[in-house]
């Protein structure tokens, strides 16, 4: 059997990534409120060892989405820990072995204001656009960014950065917490 090497991943930290993380055979990977704590435990761990900024986010059951730029190491450290801790916890708790994710971390580099806007929406859309769905409305599920964006509440996280996406809101939008609400609501034709 030929080994095939894995493909390098080229780290530019003045960029945004839409790193992804999927349960094995994608199984639930967070079954419970604890979990999600346990998760934001994780990033802030992670954040105390490496500073990332992550612009929005969305954790559902069996997979999780980051907006996420590491500007000191390589985005592979920052993911490999997160998963890491996360992954040791999980198992810890629920008594099981083995791979917890289907594979390394998934990361596409996001660049410009449309393509950051476009992921962003995506990922906040995650709940309500799911087979099948997690909540009626974006505003209402606890496990995303979009919250903050909206509610005006400011958030606990000193990695997550509210300030950046709405600046790049053009028209027929404002920066404005509305309008990206607006933005966000209206149905993906891709």
């Amino acid at each position: 059997m030929v080994k095939v090497a894995r493909k390098r991943r080229v780290w530019n930290p003045s960029l945004f990534e839409h790193a992804t993380t999927r349960g094995n055979n994608r199984k639930t990977i967070f079954h419970e409120p604890s979990d999600y704590r346990a998760f934001f435990r994780v990033l802030d761990y992670t954040y105390e060892q490496y500073p990332f900024t992550i612009i929005s986010y969305c954790i559902m059951t069996n997979h999780y989405h980051l907006l996420i730029r590491s500007p000191e190491v390589p985005l592979g450290k920052v993911m490999g820990l997160i998963n890491k801790r996360y992954g040791d916890y999980y198992r810890a708790k629920y008594g099981v072995t083995g791979y917890l994710y289907e594979g390394r971390y998934y990361a596409e580099k996001v660049d410009g204001p449309a393509g950051i806007l476009a992921v962003s929406r995506y990922i906040h859309r995650n709940p309500i656009a799911a087979s099948k769905p997690l909540a009626d409305k974006m505003a209402t599920y606890p496990y995303s960014s979009y919250y903050y964006y909206v509610s005006g509440v400011k958030p606990a996280y000193r990695y997550l950065e509210l300030n950046h996406i709405l600046p790049l809101l053009t028209h027929p939008y404002d920066p404005t917490p509305e309008s990206y609400s607006k933005y966000c609501e209206e149905t993906l034709s891709e």
